[in-house]
């Protein structure tokens, strides 16, 4: 296998046959401030500052739900968890009774029944969609106006499945935050919204500043006059947007990315798969204050944003983005709960707004000590061998042997990664910014088109991904090109490919395969 210096060969330059533990440059190190560890866990799960009215009062992603008749076994099936542990004692003996009968759930009249995903809801059961008490009452119902929001746990947490899985799907019972949610159909849960066009900037868009054209999987791109049919259409096909991943760029490009874990984050900067945002605290307040309301990115901070990023494109987005809130009848934005930051422009507010600063650092504080999951059982001599072609392959000239020590930092360039990047320049932009570019040949680099390490004076590419929970993983790269380890190790894909690095022989790969399954952060130390 080549590592990143390039190069097929069995020992690349920058390796020796003895083997090497990983890059002897990892990076700059950015300090982390933590705060209380159980306040965070409360944030991760049920924090929205404020967003629960972008997502009940712009999206009406509730009153889509309730229109549809969605089921708590239709929710399974989008990849939504339940939190077993928040129902009732009597609820709990009843479902588990009813799967007792039937485990497969067809028949359970809790799980077919849509009034029970209302119940499970106003319960904080269903994962990452939190009940606010709007109405003042003290009593949680969503069909007498009280809201539901958005918080980290939706994409990155799941369940043991000690009551209920759903193949392919989401599960019942106790919560494992940090896990990402593979199964998630984040699209699918979208449309089922009654104004899913409220998510306009994370959108695959048709804009006349980049005169019609549209970056992304759908052939063609939607504007502001796209009727909810058609955003649904799009939000719904899994060749546009597949399960297991969101678009988390507000830069009209349709580039979804593969949910990522967020357990052990003082492992993993930079942030995001571009590595736009260095600190922990920061990643955290952007998703805050641009993602869960986007509405934000209409104020004068969300525009300047939009602008540097985008230029001409970006100011379009907002205006744009005006008439459809316009137009789907959304007021009094925006929603969500953030001051004044006296840097406007930085990492610390890109949009000019930072929420509660104390929250964000017990977000630090429980991702960063959030456990992995323990790597899968490999046979002893089958972990020796991996681990050997590991060390001596090329593989360490980016990745650490050790996946309890960080991740090396640096940023690896797009050509490096991927021999068959061969942009044309969509946009210039100022520095440090690098110009708008994009390979029309491949979906690999389009998130990082528009958004990328850039931002920060680093160079547009992508960083390095925790080797942990791979078992579990079904797809590989931030895109879901490659199905299986076996297959990102192997030359079938070809030397233009993203991540080109591979082992010819068979029982080579095997053998990585095997050791990259079965890491955790505590494995390295002859434990196996």
């Amino acid at each position: 296998m080549a590592g990143c210096a390039g190069g097929n060969a069995a020992v690349p330059p920058g390796s020796t046959a003895s083997g090497a533990e990983g890059p002897p440059n990892q990076g700059v190190v950015t300090p982390r401030r933590d705060g209380d560890a159980e306040a965070g866990k409360q944030a991760f799960r049920f924090e929205t500052f404020g967003n629960e009215r972008f997502w009940t009062d712009a999206v009406r992603l509730p009153a889509g739900m309730m229109a549809q008749r969605v089921t708590p076994m239709q929710a399974l099936e989008l990849g939504i968890s339940i939190d077993v542990d928040a129902l009732s004692a009597d609820t709990r003996r009843a479902l588990t009774a009813e799967l007792r009968i039937d485990p497969t759930g067809r028949t359970s009249a809790m799980l077919n029944d849509p009034a029970m995903l209302a119940m499970l809801i106003n319960a904080n059961a269903v994962i990452g969609m939190p009940v606010k008490d709007a109405s003042g009452d003290g009593v949680m119902d969503v069909m007498k106006g009280d809201k539901v929001g958005a918080s980290c746990a939706f994409c990155h947490t799941a369940t043991d499945g000690s009551a209920f899985r759903v193949a392919g799907g989401g599960s019942i019972g106790t919560r494992l935050d940090g896990l990402a949610s593979h199964n998630l159909d984040v699209g699918r849960i979208f449309a089922t919204a009654a104004n899913s066009r409220a998510l306009y900037p994370t959108l695959q868009l048709s804009l006349n500043a980049n005169k019609g054209n549209t970056l992304g999987r759908a052939p063609t791109g939607l504007t502001e006059t796209s009727t909810e049919a058609e955003v649904d259409a799009y939000l719904s096909n899994p060749a546009f947007y597949p399960k297991g991943m969101f678009d988390d760029t507000f830069d009209g490009n349709g580039n979804p990315m593969h949910n990522t874990p967020l357990f052990r984050q003082d492992l993993a900067a930079p942030y995001g798969s571009e590595g736009l945002i260095a600190r922990l605290d920061n990643f955290s307040n952007l998703v805050y204050t641009t993602l869960f309301d986007q509405t934000a990115l209409t104020t004068p901070g969300g525009r300047a944003f939009l602008h540097t990023l985008g230029g001409a494109a970006g100011d379009e987005i907002a205006d744009d983005y005006v008439k459809v809130l316009a137009a789907t009848g959304v007021t009094g934005y925006p929603f969500v709960k953030a001051a004044p930051h006296a840097k406007p422009g930085s990492e610390d507010a890109p949009i000019g707004l930072r929420v509660d600063e104390a929250t964000l650092l017990a977000l630090n504080a429980y991702l960063a000590h959030l456990i992995a999951p323990v790597g899968a059982p490999a046979d002893a001599q089958v972990y020796a061998r991996g681990r050997q072609i590991f060390r001596t392959a090329g593989c360490t000239d980016c990745h650490n042997v050790d996946q309890g020590k960080p991740v090396p930092t640096f940023i690896v360039a797009m050509k490096r990664i991927f021999p068959g990047d061969n942009p044309v320049v969509l946009a210039q932009r100022m520095p440090p910014l690098n110009d708008v570019l994009n390979t029309a040949e491949s979906i690999f680099d389009d998130k990082m088109a528009v958004v990328n390490a850039s931002g920060r004076g680093e160079i547009r590419g992508t960083t390095m991904p925790l080797l942990l929970d791979l078992a579990r993983k079904p797809v590989f790269l931030h895109d879901n090109s490659v199905a299986s380890l076996a297959d990102l190790l192997d030359p079938k894909r070809g030397a233009n490919a993203p991540h080109p690095f591979y082992l010819t022989d068979a029982t080579r790969r095997s053998d990585v395969v095997e050791f990259l399954k079965s890491l955790d952060t505590s494995n390295d130390s002859g434990r196996r």
